[in-house]
C-alpha cells in the first residue's frame, strides 16, 4: 500500500523536540548505516542519545521513543514493519512532505544539531549527501523557506559578530532566537506532546494488564504446588 501524503494545502503538524529527534535519527541512519535500516527500537534510542552530532544532547528512554514513534505514525511520517523477532521503523518524510531527498537531509541535520549556517550544513550533510557547494545548499534552503504548502525552515537574524546567518527548521514551530550560539545548550529535558503522553498511558495500561495476567498465573501454579504465594521465604541468613 502506498504511504499517504499530505495534500499540498495541508499544514505540517507541529512536532515536539522528541519527535523531531526520532524523525531526524531515522533519516540520518537510512543514509549512514543502510545495512541496519529500518531501525530497531534499541538502535533508534542509541541514535537519539548520541553525545556527538546532537544539540541538545538528550537522554531518551525506550518508552519515550516508542511514544514518539506512535505519534509520528499517526502523521504517517514513520512506518513500522516486523522483521525477525523485533519491530523495525523507517521514515516517510520525503513522500509525506513532498520533498526531494536533499531537502529531507537538510531538515534532518537541523533537527539533530539545531540552527546551522549553510556552510556548516554542507559539512554536516557530507555523509548523507555531497552538496556541490554552499550555493547548492542555499538553493534547497530557499526552496524550503518558500514552500507553497508552508515554510519548513527559517533564516535567523545574524548573531553579533557572525559572518553568516543560521537556518532553523520549523517542524516544531517558530524557534526562539538565542543570542548564544548552538553550543549554548548542551543538554535539555524532553518535552512530550499530548500524543506522546497518550501513547505512554496506553503502554502503561498494557504493561499493567500483562503484570495482572502473570500474577494470576503465579497464583494458579502455587495452588497446584500447594504453596502459599503470600508466605514469607525462609530466612537463609540465620545459621
Amino acid at each position: 500500500m502506498d504511504t499517504p501524503s499530505l495534500p499540498v494545502s495541508s499544514s505540517v503538524p507541529v512536532l515536539s523536540l522528541l519527535e523531531t529527534r526520532v524523525l531526524g535519527v531515522l533519516i540520518e541512519k537510512q543514509r549512514t548505516v543502510p545495512d541496519s535500516y529500518p531501525l530497531t527500537l534499541n538502535a533508534l534510542v542509541a541514535g537519539c542519545n548520541q553525545k556527538t552530532s546532537r544539540n541538545p544532547v538528550l537522554e531518551v528512554s525506550d518508552a519515550q521513543a516508542q511514544a514518539a514513534l506512535d505519534s509520528l505514525k499517526g502523521y504517517h511520517l514513520v512506518g513500522e514493519s516486523s522483521g525477525g523477532r523485533t519491530f523495525r521503523y523507517e521514515h516517510n518524510a520525503a513522500r509525506v512532505l513532498h520533498l526531494p531527498s536533499q531537502s529531507v537531509i537538510l531538515l534532518a541535520v537541523l533537527m539533530l544539531r539545531g540552527p546551522q549556517t549553510a556552510g556548516e550544513l554542507r559539512i554536516a550533510c557530507d555523509r548523507m549527501h555531497n552538496f556541490a557547494d554552499i550555493s547548492s545548499v542555499e538553493g534547497f534552503l530557499d526552496e524550503l523557506a518558500e514552500r507553497p504548502a508552508g515554510a519548513l525552515v527559517l533564516k535567523l537574524a545574524r548573531l553579533p559578530g557572525a559572518r553568516e546567518s543560521r537556518w532553523a527548521h520549523l517542524l516544531s514551530g517558530t524557534p526562539a532566537e538565542q543570542a548564544a550560539g548552538p553550543e549554548a545548550a548542551p543538554s535539555a529535558h524532553v518535552d512530550m506532546s499530548l500524543g506522546e503522553i497518550g501513547a505512554l498511558k496506553a503502554n502503561v495500561l498494557r504493561l499493567e494488564g500483562e503484570v495482572g495476567a502473570l500474577r494470576s498465573m503465579l497464583v494458579r501454579v502455587c495452588a497446584e504446588l500447594g504453596i502459599d504465594p503470600m508466605a514469607e521465604p525462609p530466612d537463609t541468613a540465620a545459621r
